[in-house]
């Protein structure tokens, strides 16, 4: 089987409205693809930066995964939320990049939205906090509805990822 290893960090995040922001984060791959080691999901530690637009997470990813085919190519889907003074969590933004398909370092720029509501949400959410959230987290990465969403655009998530490809040209793949 070939196989594919990716070594990088969830660099940080700027662009959001606020500061003191997390990031939980997920790796979705198609059925061909299995996990040899490594986390499919986790989640950063808030950083609340003083003077600076960027939040540092520098949150580890190792994940290393074998396939028989290309179809199903690994996505990192990504949640963006605000922690506020009282330790409640607010949604900032959803986004995703696919893992870069060739071997080498990567930088990515993963751009995130958020959805927004009815106006009568929009009041609820300015006064009360919170927000509309998706029900269904397969939108992020799959497009079939998400053209039918309203959203607007929050802030850019940074990422740096290591590729390293094995075993693909036993199956016919270039790399």
């Amino acid at each position: 089987m070939a196989e594919v290893h990716v070594i990088g960090q969830i660099v940080g995040a700027s662009g959001f409205p606020q500061h003191s922001l997390f990031c939980k984060w997920g790796v979705h791959t198609g059925g061909a693809w299995k996990l040899l080691s490594g986390l499919r999901e986790g989640q950063t530690q808030v950083d609340n930066p003083q003077n600076e637009e960027m939040a540092s997470w520098s949150h580890p990813i190792d994940i290393h995964f074998a396939t028989k085919g290309l179809q199903g190519w690994p996505k990192l889907h990504l949640q963006v939320w605000h922690q506020d003074s009282f330790g409640r969590c607010e949604l900032y933004g959803y986004g995703f990049c696919h893992v870069p398909s060739s071997p080498g370092l990567h930088e990515l720029q993963c751009v995130t939205w958020r959805p927004v509501g009815s106006w009568q949400d929009q009041l609820s959410q300015l006064f009360i906090g919170g927000g509309v959230q998706l029900k269904n987290s397969d939108l992020i990465y799959s497009g079939a509805d998400r053209y039918r969403l309203h959203t607007s655009a929050m802030g850019t998530v940074h990422l740096q990822l290591g590729v390293i490809l094995r075993h693909f040209d036993r199956y016919g793949v270039e790399c």
